[in-house]
């Protein structure tokens, strides 16, 4: 019995070595398989992360394309209308003798096959004469067509032919986080620069001293530098959704410097004054036909007005609306239409809230008592 039993044991034995001996090897399999993917898996994917993608809209199906392409793509589309606009300033007599003429400069973008390509208008005022320099480095001479100050904005045309033609895009969907791309010639040197930003904010308004604020502007951190106003702010779709108007360096008076601060004039807004600008050569204000002088609490303070805030009439222009309507010499207006004016609400903001030929109340401070007048407005006229 016992000599039967032996070779059984023997198998027994023989088994439990060679599975032992499986094991053992799995399990060195198991820990070099880690290994490999713990040192050359994780370098591997460090070295083929991808780069980050969005979809890029258009009539055909949609299309990935890496952030870099986008934007390469968007300017290449756009970068050949865009222009570098030098304005002459005459010169004249003065108390030190004859100023010499000057230069000014700044940017435009082509926006129709005729010749019509937009730009501020504070690159224009003043200048008497004009030439638009291409992206090729072929200068050409433009003609003013029209400017409104209180856009900010400027129509040129150039004769003979356009090297392209930018797209106004819907600037009403804009979100802040949303790519944008500046291109210009800051300083008038550097031609077509591209800079690359987000949309930090929309419907900005900023002060602009002379009365009146510019108001629903993009605020961007895309570098906008001197002589990139009037250049297109630009979305990765290669559409305009913004005309490039100004930068904010920091308080004037000594305080803390500020960086990534610019606006630009949203598209929607582009559209609406170009088009009466082309057609008109101005564009169409509501005119009232008074000089005043805006009230603001420490002048109130000082003359010892029933109001902090309002608009002093100083004179009235014969034949005007607000002559027609019974306005006096010395009104305070302090309401136009459903606006009162305040702090946020200046005179001609609250007047261009309406339009020529539109009939509104004006509420009216006259020696201690507050009257209405009604007046229908006239329409601005340029010069």
């Amino acid at each position: 019995m016992k000599n039967q039993a032996f070779p059984y044991l023997i198998l027994f034995l023989l088994v439990g070595i060679v599975a032992g001996l499986a094991g053992v090897i799995a399990g060195s399999l198991a820990v070099y398989t880690a290994l490999s993917d713990q040192t050359g898996g994780m370098v591997q994917a460090a070295t083929e992360l991808p780069k980050p993608t969005m979809v890029i809209s258009t009539d055909q199906p949609a299309q990935i394309v890496s952030l870099d392409q986008a934007v390469t793509h968007a300017v290449e589309s756009v970068g050949p209308a865009v222009v570098t606009v030098v304005g002459t300033i005459p010169g004249g007599a003065s108390f030190f003798g004859v100023v010499p003429d000057s230069s000014v400069s700044g940017s435009g973008v082509f926006i129709s096959s005729e010749g019509y390509l937009v730009t501020n208008n504070h690159v224009l005022e003043d200048a008497n004469k004009v030439i638009v320099i291409l992206a090729d480095g072929t200068e050409k001479p433009a003609e003013i067509i029209g400017t409104e100050k209180y856009a900010d904005l400027a129509i040129l045309k150039v004769e003979g032919g356009v090297p392209s033609v930018a797209t106004l895009g819907n600037s009403d969907g804009l979100r802040p986080g949303q790519t944008v791309i500046a291109i210009g010639s800051p300083l008038g040197d550097f031609k077509n620069s591209v800079t690359v930003g987000v949309v930090s904010a929309t419907g900005r308004m900023l002060d602009t001293g002379l009365g009146y604020e510019i108001q629903g502007l993009i605020q961007t951190d895309a570098a906008i530098n001197s002589g990139n106003s009037g250049g297109p702010l630009v979305n990765l779709k290669g559409e305009i959704i913004g005309i490039n108007t100004l930068v904010i360096r920091g308080d004037s008076m000594g305080g803390a410097p500020a960086e990534g601060l610019g606006f630009a004039i949203p598209t929607n807004t582009v559209s609406a004054v170009v088009e009466q600008l082309i057609q008109k050569g101005y564009f169409s204000r509501p005119y009232l036909g008074i000089n005043m002088q805006p009230i603001t609490p420490d002048l109130a303070a000082m003359y010892n007005l029933q109001t902090e805030w309002g608009a002093y009439v100083t004179s009235i222009s014969s034949d005007s609306p607000a002559r027609q309507a019974g306005m006096q010499q010395g009104d305070i207006i302090i309401k136009i239409g459903d606006i009162h004016l305040d702090e946020d609400n200046t005179f001609a903001n609250a007047l261009f809230s309406y339009s020529p030929g539109e009939t509104i109340d004006l509420e009216v401070v006259r020696q201690s008592q507050t009257i209405k007048l009604q007046v229908t407005l006239g329409e601005s006229k340029p010069g």
